[in-house]
């Protein structure tokens, strides 16, 4: 009978364990910068590979979003904050993150970069909006990512 109860118990938790070993690649909480904006461009989500991103190793973040109107070009302000402190900002021309013109419907904008191997591990939050070539905000959105405490010069 104990042996009965002890079974009963181990799926679940194997389950459970399954579960939380699998990655989680997938920023779930993307926020708009501006709630009550009606953004030509709706993002759906954000993937980040790998998650956590790793220091000294190339680190992806694709970004899915949709139109209702053609792009033909514009750029993207990626701002990025460290415990609430701005640490970096760049700009990158659209058409070098997607294919352009972006035709009305479904797109992804992906950008790789290689962050140092002395970046700080902790959670960060990145802020990304993205003009048209008239200069006209067609989104902004934000997120939170993780850069873990693996690095290229622990690997070496």
């Amino acid at each position: 009978m104990e042996m009965i109860q002890h079974k009963r118990f181990i799926a679940p938790i194997l389950i459970l364990s399954a579960c939380l070993l699998v990655p989680l690649n997938i920023a779930s909480d993307v926020k708009y910068c501006d709630k009550k904006a009606e953004y030509d461009v709706k993002v759906q989500g954000v993937e980040i590979s790998p998650d956590p991103v790793a220091r000294g190793k190339p680190a992806t973040f694709s970004i899915s979003a949709t139109t209702g109107t053609a792009i033909t070009g514009g750029k993207l302000v990626i701002e990025v904050s460290y415990f609430g402190w701005h640490v970096y900002s760049e700009t990158h021309d659209l058409c070098q993150e997607t294919s352009c013109p972006v035709s009305t419907g479904d797109f992804v904008v992906s950008h790789s970069q290689v962050l140092p191997g002395y970046t700080p591990p902790g959670s960060y939050s990145l802020k990304m909006r993205m003009y048209d070539a008239n200069k006209n905000e067609l989104t902004c959105i934000g997120f939170d990512f993780y850069i873990g405490f693996a690095s290229s010069v622990a690997d070496s």
